[in-house]
């Protein structure tokens, strides 16, 4: 028996693959689910109310997913182009302060239509520039980027804490650290009133949509994607290599940071240590869900952000820990790397 490369790959097969792994995965945590006690079916449908069960439910189910849907694109981008980026937590975290730092010590008093887009432009610049330093350093001494960029998410987070507790700290928060608040002006316009879902969710569709475009499209586009399919092959076809993996960081960085950026300007309003629960781990695991495919990211991270909102409320009526969030959508990276590797491979006796 041995394993044979797949010539070509209906599309039907592409579609497929990410839904079989979500099916496995839920069959799979199902199994931990019965045995902690708790009805199965019912288990996933007070999932699926809780998510979208009611007005309140189904808006904080979207806005959780506008970070993921930036995270996700910033991985998607990234890995394309075979540029291990796993530090989009740290890219998100500093493009988050950057923004709570310029609203509140220089740009506060510019209006909302000029300071909105300034931050947001600062929050990506900020995520760019923390991925173009790996980049550097794996371009000039070939030094590994997974680890390069791992690492810096721990700095950031340190940066960070550092700041929010010295030069930045809010001196109304009591003594808790946490920064000082952006700019009433610099909120993001809410899209339904007397709700947190706020007009990132749109800014993280639209840039799915371009995304989509430019990789299926473009000439950079077809760069990118011959950049992670063989690096030497595209270089003999005469792509600049170093320069498209360049502009790929711009954009993967900056979409990580611009979800940090988003995310005070959208929810919280300043920044604490606590402003991110993984969602730049989070975004690999909605990439690969995605297949790489910036649309797919949108459903994928639809799709996770369900699992987290809806696991609390299920817990609640169950009684089983909300961590089973955590193990579906695990299962479901895992699933879905098996279901890949299977749509490029065929078993061959």
């Amino acid at each position: 028996m041995r394993f044979e490369r797949r010539e070509h790959r209906s599309i039907a097969l592409v579609i497929a693959t990410p839904l079989i792994a979500i099916g496995a995965a839920l069959a799979l945590a199902g199994v931990l689910t019965a045995v902690a006690g708790a009805p199965v079916l019912e288990a996933y449908w007070l999932i699926l109310k809780s998510a979208f069960g009611s007005r309140l439910s189904a808006t904080e189910t979207l806005t959780r997913a506008t970070p993921l849907i930036l995270t996700g694109l910033a991985a998607a981008v990234a890995f394309r182009a075979r540029l291990w980026n796993i530090g989009a937590e740290g890219q998100l975290y500093l493009g988050a302060i950057t923004v709570a730092w310029a609203s509140s010590q220089f740009l506060g008093d510019l209006p909302g239509l000029v300071q909105i887009p300034l931050l947001l432009l600062l929050g990506a610049l900020a995520g760019m520039t923390l991925l173009l330093v790996p980049l550097w350093m794996r371009l000039r001494f070939t030094v590994d980027e997974v680890v390069t960029t791992l690492l810096l998410n721990f700095v950031a987070v340190l940066l960070v804490s550092m700041l929010i507790d010295t030069v930045l700290k809010d001196p109304m928060a009591f003594g808790w650290p946490q920064s000082q608040p952006v700019a009433d002006a610099a909120m993001l316009p809410k899209l339904l009133a007397r709700s947190r879902l706020h007009l990132g969710l749109g800014i993280a569709v639209v840039l799915a949509i371009v995304l989509a475009f430019v990789q299926s499209r473009t000439v950079f586009g077809m760069q990118s994607r011959a950049a992670g399919l063989n690096p030497e092959g595209a270089v003999f076809a005469g792509v600049p290599l170093k320069g498209t993996l360049v502009i790929v960081a711009c954009i993967s960085g900056g979409l990580a940071g611009l979800a940090g950026a988003v995310e005070v300007m959208g929810v919280q309003g300043y920044v604490t240590t606590e402003l991110s629960p993984g969602f730049g781990y989070s975004g690999i695991v909605v990439a690969m869900l995605a297949n790489l495919n910036p649309l797919g990211v949108v459903l994928a991270a639809l799709f996770t952000a369900t699992m987290f909102v809806g696991a609390d409320g299920m817990s609640r009526s169950l009684g089983i820990p909300s961590y089973i969030a955590d193990v579906i959508v695990a299962l479901s990276l895992l699933t879905m790397l098996v279901a890949v590797f299977f749509t490029q491979y065929r078993i061959r006796r």
